[in-house]
């Protein structure tokens, strides 16, 4: 059963309430409520199917519940469209990697401010005035504090096609830093990277959410690093939350190690990650 919630007034930026969403028959999500505090990680985990996917993409407003509502800064954006949450201050990675491959490294970092842009469209096409303030201002801030940031000062005019996979992962972080986010929402991070790119992604993470202030919000199968960098998990299994809290309780939760014992997840997660 999903468990009650009530979020704690004043501590939170996003809270989830109630959400459900089916497709066709098959219900991804059932009553789902947690929340996000102001300055921290959260990381969604739960077996594969668990339903996180589906709530990262009604959060980001790529999914309409059919019940429940999400509430962004003390406003109800259920029904926003994703180019309205994103000026809010929503910015998102993806799973699988999206970015424009034939565009370099620099042009698909400025891509991710375009929601914050106030030049018109004949200021755009002529390109004075304030369309080249604003373009002179977006590329300042990624050169000097983005790029210098994530270490790519030396790909920043390479095309991302040349790039290898964790070097991509990079610039969609950067990409979505460009957009000034209040929240950030990474998608799997980590997936597919070997130990080194993990570790630095990590750090990233950690110093996007203590020198930028920005609340991190993430789904990650990484059960080492989610133990290492969140202070809090929400764990999720067949589209309900079952367990929400610090890492260790978590961690120790039975429900948690019943949802993993099915597939041998967790432990071997666990395992590998106090190995490495």
């Amino acid at each position: 059963m999903a468990q009650d919630f009530a979020p704690s007034p004043g501590s939170s930026i996003l809270q989830a309430e109630g959400l459900s969403l089916s497709f066709g028959g098959v219900r991804a999500l059932s009553g789902v409520s947690f929340e996000v505090k102001d300055g921290s990680i959260t990381a969604l985990i739960g077996p594969n199917g668990a339903g996180k996917t589906s709530l990262f993409n009604a959060i980001s407003g790529f999914y309409r519940p059919s019940a429940g509502r999400i509430v962004f800064d003390g406003q109800d954006i259920t029904r926003e469209r994703p180019p309205a949450r994103a000026k809010r201050g929503l910015a998102r990675t993806f799973q699988n990697i999206a970015l424009f491959r034939g565009m370099t490294v620099l042009d698909n970092i400025k891509l991710g401010r375009h929601a914050h842009l106030r030049t018109g469209v004949i200021d755009a096409l002529i390109y004075r005035g304030r369309a080249r303030r604003e373009e002179m201002e977006l590329r300042r801030e990624v050169e000097e504090r983005i790029i210098d940031f994530l270490e790519i000062q030396h790909i920043r005019h390479a095309p991302v096609s040349a790039l290898p996979y964790g070097l991509q992962k990079r610039v969609e972080l950067a990409r979505a830093l460009a957009m000034r986010p209040r929240i950030l929402m990474l998608d799997e991070p980590v997936a597919g990277m070997n130990r080194e790119e993990t570790e630095d992604m990590a750090r990233f993470i950690l110093d996007v959410k203590e020198e930028w202030g920005i609340t991190i919000l993430m789904v990650e199968h990484d059960m080492g690093m989610v133990m290492d960098i969140s202070d809090h998990v929400v764990v999720l299994n067949f589209g309900q939350v079952i367990a929400r809290g610090e890492p260790a309780d978590v961690q120790r939760d039975p429900a948690v190690i019943s949802a993993y014992l099915g597939s041998g997840d967790l432990a071997e997660r666990l395992a590998k990650a106090e190995a490495a």
